[in-house]
């Protein structure tokens, strides 16, 4: 079956107790153990394993054609796990533009002598080439594309080469493409970290991470399934059932936000108001080449502008917007809009004058006329 189709059908088979189409959900956190000491059901404690959980793991690690998937209680759970199981004094490299409170969580483990993290100024191959070949020692890969807010665009294929060839783990984030667009496993990564609470549940109602593993044979990923359940930072099961229902329409609902964010950006895309319109799925973007071969049914629903009157005309144009909720987040129906580096902070690598628009499933006319009058008064 196609991914879509397999999406759709979710988990795939009725319930096998009453013949539900839609499986139920199993809160019980401990299961009996039967007169030989055994679980007859396969579960014993719900920190480890629950059968809610299982179907949308399943069907997330099917989607990203890798070998297993765990859920956690959110993205920053996941992504920490993952960083917290590399071994001690591993070189992490990651770009500078990045996901800010991972990247914030990097500098902690800099600080305190957990991980050696290098930022590199820009995701182009052979700046990860040349970083790659200063490290000594044991190295992993923190790859974001295209990255928040940025939309830097960074080449899959070969960086997850060269880092294969330096014996290093590399560990895609790919919360903003999602398996609809880029599958980063098929282009050699061996981990795929998710803020499931964005576009794979869809609907801004559950907070939710995920790791997907290329091969479940390797030392990583019994690591990162130990500190999960050590640490219990497991996704609780009416979240996971909520999941599973987003993920089912996840392949009609990314394509649309793609479309409509590509058509904002063509729309704005030379206006006087703005310096910049960063977004792959322009022939401009420096990343767009790239962005094209690697990106399938469309370049994502992050969409970042660069006023021309600065920090001041930011500020304004994002009090216009009519349909764009002033918000954190992205990848629910609704479309936000976020003027990230005041959300930052101190040392954010994000320009004052960027406005980060991410797109929802709303009519794209009525889309792009809401941010089209909101640019003409400043022009």
């Amino acid at each position: 079956m196609q991914p879509a189709t397999r999406a759709a059908r979710a988990p795939g088979r009725p319930d096998p107790t009453m013949g539900g189409l839609v499986p139920p959900i199993w809160p019980s956190t401990t299961y009996a153990r039967d007169a030989e000491g055994g679980y007859p059901g396969g579960h014993s404690y719900s920190r480890d394993q629950n059968p809610t959980v299982e179907p949308a793991e399943a069907l997330l690690a099917e989607l990203e054609g890798g070998a297993e998937a765990l859920l956690f209680a959110s993205g920053m759970a996941a992504a920490t796990t993952v960083l917290d199981a590399l071994d001690p004094g591993t070189t992490l490299l990651a770009p500078e533009r990045m996901y800010w409170t991972i990247r914030g969580w990097l500098a902690g483990l800099h600080d305190a002598g957990r991980l050696t993290v290098r930022l590199l100024p820009d995701v182009a191959t052979d700046t990860w080439r040349s970083a790659l070949a200063a490290v000594d020692g044991p190295a992993a890969l923190w790859l974001e594309t295209p990255s928040n807010p940025m939309l830097d665009i960074t080449d899959l294929t070969a960086v997850c080469e060269l880092a294969s060839d330096a014996g290093a783990t590399t560990v895609v984030d790919g919360t903003t493409a999602t398996p609809v667009h880029t599958r980063p496993l098929d282009h050699g990564a061996d981990l795929v970290v998710h803020s499931a609470t964005k576009q794979l549940n869809g609907h801004g109602d559950v907070l939710a991470g995920a790791v997907v593993t290329a091969s479940a044979d390797h030392e990583r990923w019994a690591r990162v399934r130990h500190e999960r359940a050590y640490r219990g930072a497991v996704l609780g099961p009416f979240e996971a059932w909520l999941l599973l229902r987003g993920m089912k329409t996840l392949y009609l609902r990314v394509p649309r936000s793609s479309a409509s964010a590509l058509a904002v950006a063509t729309a704005v895309e030379g206006h006087p108001a703005l310096a910049e319109v960063r977004y792959p799925g322009l022939p401009g973007h420096p990343g767009h080449d790239v962005a094209a071969t690697q990106m399938r049914d469309g370049f994502g629903m992050l969409v970042a502008i660069r006023l021309a009157g600065g920090v001041d005309a930011a500020r304004r144009v994002a009090a216009r917007l009519e349909l764009f909720a002033d918000a954190t987040s992205l990848g629910s129906t609704e479309s936000l809009v976020e003027h990230r580096a005041p959300v930052e902070g101190e040392g954010t690598p994000v320009p004052d004058d960027l406005l980060r628009l991410a797109i929802g499933i709303e009519d794209p006319d009525d889309l792009v006329a809401d941010v089209v009058a909101a640019l003409d008064a400043e022009a």
